[in-house]
């Protein structure tokens, strides 16, 4: 399971009071894209889910048009 922390992107969201955001997923979240989308147009603003290729954090989408880009990625931990 993954934590992706969406009330805290919501109250980046309000803070920012971004009118336009881009979610940008890895392959291995789009199952989750629908539903990351749904809680995040809770806070009003416009979200698009960014369809291109996305291979890490270096692969940011080039989309001008929003106000926000939220970039979702995994995260290894060691225990």
């Amino acid at each position: 399971m993954y934590d992706l922390e969406l009330e805290r992107v919501k109250k980046e969201i309000r803070k920012l009071k971004a009118k336009k955001v881009l979610v940008q997923l890895p392959a291995g979240l789009m199952s989750n894209a629908l539903m990351i989308v749904k809680e995040l147009r809770k806070t009003g603003a416009e979200v698009i889910l960014w369809a291109g290729s996305n291979y890490g954090a270096c692969d940011l989408a080039d989309y001008a048009e929003c106000d926000l880009l939220i970039h979702f990625g995994h995260e290894n931990t060691i225990s």
